[in-house]
C-alpha cells in the first residue's frame, strides 16, 4: 500500500502533467482551428423564432439565397474572389429574401453581413469544424431569436446535400485543397470528432 504521502506526491504530478498536457493540446487545436477559419467562409441563418412557421421559413430563406449564390459564384475559385462577390451583392441578397419573407406573409425585417463571429462545434455531414471565430454571411430574420441554419460556402459545401450524414469525395477533396493535410485531418478524424463533441454546447 502507498503511504499517503507518496500517493499525494504522485496525484500531485499527475494533476500537473495533465495540465500541462492539456495547454498544449488546447494551444495546437486553437492553430489548427486558425488556419481552417483562416481558409473557409461559412453561412448563418437565424430564425425569427423556434416556431414551426418561423423556423420552414428559415429554410425558404436559405433556399433562395443558396440558389442565387449558387449562380454567382459559380466562377469564384479563391476566398477573395468569394468574399468580394459576396459583399458587393449583400444588397441583392437582403432584397431576395425580403421579397420571399414577404411572399410567404410576413414582414420581418431582414439583416445580412459578412462578419466575424463565433461557432461552437459542429458537424457537417461527416466533417466537424472547431469552435472559434469565423468569417460568414450571417442572415438575420425578424428578431433572429431562433435555432440557426450553417454551411460553409467557401469551398462552396452549401451547394451539396450532407443529409445522409457524410459529404461526397469531390467537396472533400476541394477542403483538401485550401487546408494543410494536418488541418484537414482534424476535420475527419474519428477520435478528435469524439472529443470535439463532448465539448459541443447546443446554440
Amino acid at each position: 500500500m502507498l503511504s499517503k504521502k507518496i500517493y499525494y506526491v504522485i496525484s500531485s504530478i499527475l494533476f500537473v502533467l495533465g495540465i500541462a498536457i492539456t495547454v498544449q493540446l488546447d494551444s495546437q487545436a486553437d492553430e489548427i482551428q486558425k488556419e481552417i477559419s483562416g481558409e473557409v467562409i461559412r453561412f448563418h441563418v437565424r430564425a425569427n423564432s423556434n416556431s414551426e412557421e418561423d423556423q420552414q421559413l428559415k429554410m425558404g430563406v436559405k433556399e433562395e439565397v443558396i440558389l442565387y449564390l449558387k449562380n454567382i459564384l459559380a466562377e469564384s475559385d479563391n476566398i477573395d474572389e468569394t468574399r468580394r462577390i459576396m459583399t458587393e451583392q449583400i444588397d441583392i441578397l437582403e432584397t431576395i429574401a425580403k421579397n420571399y419573407v414577404v411572399k410567404q406573409g410576413y414582414d420581418y425585417d431582414i439583416q445580412i453581413k459578412l462578419d466575424k463571429e463565433y461557432f461552437p462545434v459542429k458537424t457537417y455531414g461527416d466533417v466537424t469544424f472547431p469552435k472559434g471565430i469565423y468569417e460568414a454571411l450571417i442572415i438575420e430574420i425578424g428578431a433572429a431569436k431562433g435555432n440557426n441554419w450553417w454551411c460553409v460556402i467557401y469551398p462552396n459545401l452549401c451547394f451539396i446535400d450532407a443529409t445522409y450524414g457524410y459529404l461526397p469525395e469531390e467537396s472533400k477533396e476541394e477542403l483538401k485543397d485550401v487546408l494543410t493535410e494536418e488541418a484537414y485531418d482534424s476535420l475527419t478524424n474519428e477520435d478528435v470528432v469524439v472529443k470535439l463533441k463532448i465539448l459541443d454546447v447546443e446554440w
